[in-house]
């Protein structure tokens, strides 16, 4: 009997941990489609959501961070711009996530250039460049050189 209710309890257990990833993906998405429909404030509350849901997916959760730090650029809240894009880049460097890395890196040489820190924009920029290269990722260096030459250029 023992061994039933063991068994029980992790199917239980499972089902929950799959809810709450199912919730924190839903609220995700809804967050993604909010900000590419023009509705950037609603799309922070349904990002900040799924944060609070939380979620056992790193990468997943890298991914709103992200998506908060772009959505709160794009509503010119650089701090919190800022905050995201720092949290994204510690993740992506705890999971081992390189291109996240370069991304994360990229986001930040952005903000920072926005808030006029240009030699801790260059180093960030300067760091999606290098890891975009060590990928062979041409896009990613593209972007890169991009975003270094209008760091140089503000």
């Amino acid at each position: 009997m023992e061994e039933n209710l063991i068994s029980m309890r992790e199917d239980h257990s499972f089902h929950v941990r799959y809810r709450m990833e199912a919730s924190c993906l839903e609220l995700a998405l809804e967050g993604e489609r909010l900000c590419k429909s023009g509705d950037c404030r609603a799309g922070v509350s349904f990002f900040e959501a799924a944060v609070q849901v939380g979620t056992e997916d790193l990468k997943t959760l890298s991914a709103i961070y992200s998506q908060l730090g772009n959505a709160y650029f794009y509503l010119h809240d650089y701090a919190k711009a800022l905050e995201y894009h720092h949290h994204d880049l510690t993740l992506a460097r705890t999971i081992g996530d390189q291109l996240g890395e370069a991304k994360a890196s990229g986001n930040l040489g952005n903000t920072l250039k926005v808030l006029g820190n240009f030699d801790e924009a260059v180093v960030c920029c300067q760091r999606h460049l290098d890891i975009s290269r060590q990928l062979n990722d041409k896009v990613g260096e593209a972007r890169a050189l991009y975003n270094l030459g209008n760091v140089y250029h503000a």
